[in-house]
């Protein structure tokens, strides 16, 4: 069982190991077990192809978790594209690393079972993934 990243786009993704643990930590605090994750780090049309093909969804998204837990084992693959973590850190004044790690973990929280479709839901995933970053910024 094992956290993986593959990469469609040339990607300069740093701490690796750091991120792995991390995950496996918010994972472990939940009372599961990490399973096989593959985070693939991709382009915004690249992205957009899997979000028309498998949600049948017409428009760019930043993160889109394919969800494969078996009771407590955690596990999926999880799209990111770097093109909306680039913009959306500018649009939301943080840097490129914290937006990175945000979409990292909201992908893990998702195979947790927090959602984000309603205003509430949203503010749950927001306050989630806040205190997760907090973990790695320790």
């Amino acid at each position: 069982m094992a956290i993986q990243f593959s990469f469609q786009t040339n990607y300069p993704l740093k701490s690796r190991t750091k991120i792995k643990q991390w995950i496996k930590q918010i994972i472990e605090s939940k009372g599961k077990k990490t399973g096989n994750i593959t985070y693939i780090f991709c382009d915004d049309e690249y992205l957009l192809e899997v979000n028309k093909q498998y949600l049948q969804h017409d428009y760019y998204t930043d993160v889109i978790t394919f969800d494969y837990v078996e009771n407590d084992l955690i596990g999926g693959d999880i799209f990111i594209s770097t093109d909306r973590v680039r913009e959306n850190a500018l649009a939301f004044g943080s840097s490129e690393t914290e937006e990175l790690h945000r979409v990292i973990i909201h992908g893990a929280l998702h195979l947790l079972g927090l959602k984000d479709k309603s205003e509430e839901e949203a503010s749950q995933m927001r306050e989630a993934e806040n205190e997760a970053l907090k973990l790695l910024n320790e």
